[in-house]
Parts: structure tokens; C-alpha cells; sequence
């Protein structure tokens, strides 16, 4: 079997009887032809009338989109999935064009509608020129990917694809998650132009259904779980920063203390770098730790693992913190030899503080990876 529709339906006994007629069609386009599943937790009569008409319907309890795809993904036979929406506003007429792109080499195919034809009061003017090029958008830029519009329910994939997705999102959010992971797992991709139809007389759509209120919180949720398997993109680059400019200032107070023109730089400049340097440090080590726990990159894990060791890690850290403690002891030494009393501003003993943080961060971040490889990891890739 070479291609597997597989779509969510919740009640949709106006439009599901010619929706299966048109996948069928689509289906006898495509060499190899394939099977439609129809993922049900409907309380009207679609499930009967899918499978009059053909399809194998599934019957789940009714816990989300994303975890109606979840559920199907034991069933699935084809060698390509395609998805989206049982309502004929998606022209499943055409998967010919999706199969032609996984035919190609590609992995993971998006439909566009902002490429394709949307017919009028299909889409509403919020959605088309605001809610979807925002997100669109901004994941893009988090991502690094090129989408036209992630928000577009038709899409195909491999069902290799679709496994190495591993997908976990239980609602709306499950169609954002499947456009990032294929951006983190480095999937070929591709889109292609797709018909986009308003609703026939008579249905009312799910978020319409759900109250003027659905749209928003779907966005909403969209926008948690991009930022959800990104938190390196808010981390690492701004962590980087902050460590260079607080080693560019320390360099600075430094040097003021040798060069007159650069005494301007005091014990103020001092504090505030250290406190940039410990916190961009931070930072960066969180930005990893998220990289090293999603795992899309594994080339990048492999070399981490080998590279941060535990005996590298704890002792690094421990000789920071080492020479950390040497200066604050030795200037408190100095500090009681004369007599509990200072005539200037030292620096002495913030850089102390500095180099026992610094150690105790790399300790403690040595530890998490650690445990992080021993017990995160050696199921999930054996699995």
C-alpha cells in the first residue's frame, strides 16, 4: 500500500460521506493507490456513513486532534500519510501533487493556502493577513525554517517521517509541532499550493462550534509549544553575549587599573560584569541541556557527551572554585594582617566570588548532563 489519508472527524456527518469520494478520487490518481482512516469520536452517525463508503474508521474517545493522530499511528499501513480536515474545505482531489513531492526525495510536504487559492469567506481576514503570517512568521525565525503557512491542516509526510516526529501533542498544537521537529530533525521539505474552500450551508466549523473564544486559544497553544521545544533559541545567543561583554568590561576594569584613562571603570563596573558573566554563562548551559534533552541534533549530543566527561566536567570545576578560594582566603589574610582596615577599594575578592560561582555552576551542569545521558537517554535510544 503506498498511500495512507489519515484524518480526525468529530460530527461531521453533512460533509464525511463526500469527502471519502473525494479521497478516493484523489487515491485513484496516485500508482499503488492506498487506504483512508478515519480517526472518529463522533456521537452523530459519521462513522457509519465513513465506512458505507469505504474508509476504515477508528473509533477513540475524544481527547484531541493531535492525540487522534497519535492513536492511528499503530494502524497505518501506506508508505506515505497524508492528513488534514474531513470538512471539504481541503481538496483531497489533489494528494497527487503531495505524492509527487515525497516521490522526490522529500520527507515532510506542507500545503500552502497562502500560495493556492482560498475561496471567498473561506478564511477569515484575522486569520489570513494577522493570526497566520504572525506565527508563521515567528516560528520561522525561532526555527530557521522557510514556511509560507504552518497553520495549513493539509500535509503529507512519510511514515518514517512521521515516526522520527515522534509526535506528543494532545490538541490544536500538534500541527505547529510537526512543522518544527521537521525544521529540528533537518527533514527534507517542501510545500505545495493547495485549494482552500469555505464551509458548505449548513456546517459549522469546530472552532465555531467550541465559541468565538477557540481561535485565540488556539494560538495561544500554538505559540506555547513553539516556544516550548526552543528555549535554546531564547537562551544560548543571548547567554554568549552577555559572557562577552562581561569578560570585555572585567578586561576594562583591568586595565583601568594600569592605564589612567581607564580608572573610570570601578569597583561598579566590576560588579555588573560579574554578574553578566555568571548569569550569559547560565544561560548558555540551559540552552544546551534543552538541545541535549530534545536530542534532534544527535551528532551534536554524541559530541558533547564525549567531549564533557565526567572527570573533565568536575574537575574544571573543582579547580575553578580551587582558585576561587585561594584569593578570597589570601585577601582575607591580608585584610586581618592589617588590622581589619582597607585604605582603597579592592577587587581582590569579587574576582574570588567570581571564580567559586563560575566552579560550582560547572560542577553542578556537569552533573545534570551527566545524569541527563544515564537515565534520559539510554532507554529512548535503545528504543
Amino acid at each position: 500500500m503506498r498511500v495512507s489519508i489519515v484524518v480526525p472527524a468529530l460530527n461531521e456527518e453533512l460533509t464525511i460521506g463526500e469527502f471519502v469520494e473525494w479521497c478516493k478520487e484523489g487515491l485513484s490518481k496516485v500508482e499503488g493507490g492506498g487506504e483512508i482512516i478515519i480517526v472518529d469520536s463522533s456521537t452523530d452517525k459519521t462513522p457509519e456513513i465513513a465506512e458505507a463508503h469505504g474508509a476504515r474508521v477508528l473509533r477513540v474517545p475524544k481527547r484531541g486532534l493531535g492525540r487522534a493522530y497519535i492513536d492511528a499511528l499503530p494502524e497505518i499501513h501506506g508508505k506515505y500519510v497524508i492528513m488534514g480536515d474531513c470538512d471539504l474545505t481541503y481538496d483531497f482531489r489533489e494528494i497527487d501533487k503531495f505524492c509527487k513531492k515525497l516521490d522526490e526525495g522529500y520527507e515532510y510536504v506542507m500545503g500552502t493556502r497562502m500560495k493556492g487559492y482560498i475561496e471567498d469567506g473561506a478564511m477569515p481576514k484575522l486569520h489570513r493577513y494577522f493570526g497566520t503570517p504572525l506565527t508563521t512568521w515567528i516560528l520561522n525565525r525561532i526555527y530557521g525554517s522557510h514556511y509560507s503557512d504552518i497553520h495549513c491542516g493539509m500535509r503529507a509526510m512519510t511514515l518514517d517521517a512521521l515516526k522520527k516526529i515522534d509526535l506528543e501533542s494532545q490538541s490544536w498544537e500538534y500541527a505547529s509541532e510537526m512543522v518544527l521537529k521537521a525544521a529540528k530533525l533537518k527533514l527534507k521539505t517542501a510545500e505545495v499550493p493547495i485549494s482552500f474552500y469555505k464551509d458548505r450551508e449548513g456546517r459549522v466549523s469546530q472552532h465555531k462550534r467550541a465559541g468565538w473564544f477557540s481561535p485565540w486559544l488556539a494560538g495561544w497553544i500554538n505559540l506555547k509549544v513553539m516556544f516550548e521545544y526552543a528555549p535554546s533559541f531564547f537562551l544560548k545567543w543571548p547567554g554568549i553575549l552577555s559572557v562577552i561583554t562581561g569578560l570585555m568590561i572585567i578586561f576594562l576594569v583591568i586595565g583601568g587599573m594600569i592605564i589612567p584613562a581607564l580608572d573610570r571603570f570601578n569597583i561598579a563596573w566590576l560588579m555588573a560584569s560579574l554578574m553578566l558573566l555568571t548569569v550569559g554563562y547560565s544561560a548558555w548551559q540551559l540552552s544546551v541541556l534543552a538541545d541535549v534533552y530534545y536530542g534532534f541534533d544527535k551528532y551534536f549530543r554524541e559530541r558533547f557527551k564525549k567531549k564533557l566527561t565526567y572527570n573533565r566536567g568536575v574537575l574544571s570545576g573543582f579547580m575553578l572554585m580551587f582558585i576561587g578560594a585561594v584569593i578570597s582566603i589570601s585577601f582575607f589574610v591580608f585584610y586581618v594582617m592589617n588590622g581589619f582596615t582597607l585604605t582603597k577599594v579592592h577587587f581582590t575578592p569579587l574576582f574570588g566570588v567570581m571564580f567559586m560561582v563560575l566552579g560550582f555552576q560547572t560542577f553542578t551542569f556537569t552533573l545534570l548532563m551527566r545524569m541527563l545521558f544515564k537515565r534520559g537517554y539510554s532507554e529512548k535510544d535503545e528504543g
